[in-house]
Formats: structure tokens, C-alpha cells, sequence
């Protein structure tokens, strides 16, 4: 009996003990299972705490962002009030300024009015007087923009080589017939053919009148230009010369005769008497320089109505005869290269005379 008492002890003893053995494994996994969804739960928590702070501090950067941006909105706004209140005010005083500079003109015109009414006759005079400075300056800026005036040159005569020995009427419509062109005279002691002479000096003078702003035309520029007097006149006026100006040499049977002379048409000729009146200025505008310069007696503007050329000629025009080639004096001293040169500035000079007196040209 106490065997099996003791069996049944023992049996009741062990038991438990096989319980508990079973039971060990059950609860460390729920312990396990349960701290780890806490651990989950509160990693959730503390997630979903972190999101929400985070959202709060974009929503009070968002905030604040607008904030300034509204700031910064109404600032702009109060800097254009201002600035539009002070434009309105500088109008306003702008427009005050105006008003009273209106007023004050008035006030001056009137007091001028009043002045130029009681002016005396001296000063309407200087005011006439100044008028008429400012209607010069005009004339002359104008005149700045105008052409250049052109003077034709006409060296006489060209080469005894060249036939010129037909003949052309001696002025427009007329019966009288003359050789087209002749050789000239020559130097007695230089023994420079008259045609180059006169070349020479003519090439000379358009440099001379060139350097004066003047435009220049040369009915020959070489000896060999087989041109007549008739046709020189006329290439004159067709390439827009001002004035025409004939460069010849005299000659004379008398070798005591000397000095420089200008041939210009006369009021009654039946061709150019209407040139008459310039002509006769132009010959002695360039006569008395010419004589001047070069140091050269005059013998005066003497009328001829028998030149070719001059008969021809659709514009103011005279002969200068430079000296006589038959003189000793005169010859060797237009041969001499120096006093060309003074014989070029000299005739210049007459051309500038010429038209200040006609009120073309501007005293320099």
C-alpha cells in the first residue's frame, strides 16, 4: 500500500513538474509577442508625433512665408502711395511753377512792351542793326552748303603744229568769219612761245583758285588741243562756269610799249551787251590785283566787240594780256618762275574781288 502511495506521490509530484515544462516555452513567446508590439506601437507613436511636428513646422514656415510676403505687399504699396502722392505734388508744383513763370512772361511782355514803346530811334536802330547781323550769319551758313563757284579758264592760242587755220563766225549769226584759233605772239628775248605762257599760268591758277575752295574748268590743259575760240566759250558755259577767263600775252611792234591790260565787251555790242556791265567788273577786279601782285603797269579795261571769244560767250568774261612779249622787262619777268607765281595769286585775287563785290563770295 505505501508502495503504491508512494508511487502515487510521486506520480502527483511529477506532474507538475511536466506541467511546467510545457508551459515555459507558451509564455517567454507571448512576453516576446507582446514587447514587440509594444515596441511597434510606440515606434508608431513616436512616428506619428515626429510627422505631426514636422508638419507643424512647415505650416508655420508656410505662415510665416506668407506673413512677409503680405509685409512685403503692403510696404510696396505704401512706397507707390508715396511715390504717386509725391509725383501728384511735384505736378501740382510743377504746374504752380508754370503758372507763375506764365504769369511772370506776361508781366515781361508787357513791361516790354511798354520798353518798346518808349524805345528812342538809336535803339530801334541797333535792333535793325542786329536783325540784319543775324540775316548775314544766315547768308553765310547757307552759303557753306551751297556749290562752289567754278571759273573757267581759257589758256589763248596752242600749238603752231596744230591746223586751226579754218574759219567760224566771229560771234553768233554773224557774216564776219575768223580763224578757229591762231599760235600767238612770242618772247622777243625769252623766246617762249605765247601758248605755253599762257599755259603755264593758267595751270598755276587753278591750283591757286582750287586751294580757295573755287572749282575749275580748262578749255585746255596741253598745246596739242585743237579747240577754237568759239568752242571754248561755249565749253565754258556748258560746264557751269561762274565767269570766263581768257589768259593771253600782247605783243607790239613797239618793243618801249609795256603793261598788263583787260579786254571786256562794250554796252553796245550787239552780242553779249547785256554781259557788259559784269564784264567790266570782272576785268577790273582782276586787272587792278594783277598789277598789284605781280608789280605790273596797267593800261586800263579797254572795250573790244571784235574777239571771237568774248562774242561767244554766255557768261561775264574778259581777256587779261598779261604783259607784252616784245617788252624786255615785261617778257623776261613773266618767263621768270617766281613771278608766275605772284602773276597766279594776283589774278586769284581779282576772281575773289569779283565776287565779294557781287556778293558770292564772303571777304576772307
Amino acid at each position: 500500500m505505501e508502495q503504491k502511495l508512494n508511487k502515487k506521490d510521486n506520480q502527483k509530484k511529477r506532474t507538475p513538474k511536466k506541467r511546467g515544462k510545457k508551459e515555459l516555452p507558451i509564455t517567454g513567446i507571448l512576453v516576446a509577442v507582446v514587447v514587440i508590439l509594444l515596441a511597434i506601437l510606440i515606434g508608431m507613436i513616436y512616428g506619428l508625433r515626429s510627422q505631426e511636428r514636422m508638419e507643424k513646422e512647415q505650416k508655420e514656415v508656410q505662415r510665416e512665408t506668407l506673413q512677409a510676403g503680405r509685409e512685403t505687399e503692403i510696404s510696396e504699396k505704401g512706397r507707390t502711395e508715396d511715390f504717386e502722392t509725391e509725383d501728384s505734388e511735384a505736378e501740382t508744383s510743377s504746374e504752380k511753377a508754370e503758372a507763375e513763370d506764365t504769369s511772370e512772361s506776361k508781366k515781361e511782355n508787357s513791361l516790354k512792351t511798354e520798353k518798346s514803346e518808349q524805345t528812342v530811334n538809336g535803339e530801334s536802330e541797333t535792333a535793325e542793326t542786329q536783325s540784319e547781323t543775324e540775316s548775314e550769319s544766315e547768308t553765310e551758313s547757307e552759303s557753306e552748303t551751297e556749290p562752289p563757284l567754278t571759273v573757267a579758264i581759257d589758256p589763248g592760242h596752242q600749238g603752231s603744229w596744230v591746223d586751226m587755220s579754218e574759219k567760224e563766225p566771229s560771234a553768233p549769226g554773224s557774216s564776219e568769219m575768223k580763224a578757229k584759233a591762231t599760235t600767238g605772239t612770242q618772247g622777243s628775248y625769252s623766246g617762249k612761245a605765247e601758248y605755253e605762257l599762257n599755259l603755264e599760268i593758267s595751270l598755276l591758277l587753278r591750283d591757286e583758285l582750287e586751294k580757295r575752295g573755287y572749282r575749275v574748268v580748262l578749255t585746255r590743259e596741253d598745246n596739242d588741243t585743237a579747240i577754237s575760240n568759239a568752242e571754248r566759250a561755249l565749253l565754258a558755259y556748258e560746264e557751269g562756269g561762274d565767269i570766263y577767263v581768257r589768259i593771253h600775252a600782247n605783243g607790239s611792234d613797239d618793243s618801249s610799249v609795256s603793261g598788263a591790260l583787260a579786254m571786256v565787251p562794250s554796252p553796245s555790242n550787239p552780242y553779249v551787251g547785256d554781259l557788259a556791265a559784269d564784264s567790266y567788273l570782272l576785268g577790273e577786279s582782276i586787272l587792278n590785283a594783277y598789277c598789284e601782285k605781280a608789280s605790273f603797269s596797267s593800261l586800263g579795261v579797254q572795250y573790244y566787240d571784235n574777239m571771237t571769244g568774248i562774242n561767244w560767250s554766255k557768261l561775264p568774261v574778259m581777256i587779261l594780256e598779261m604783259g607784252f612779249m616784245t617788252n624786255q622787262s615785261d617778257d623776261l619777268r613773266m618767263a621768270d618762275a617766281s613771278v608766275q607765281t605772284l602773276m597766279a595769286e594776283g589774278i586769284a585775287d581779282g576772281i575773289d574781288d569779283y565776287f565779294v563785290k557781287k556778293g558770292q563770295k564772303s571777304e576772307s
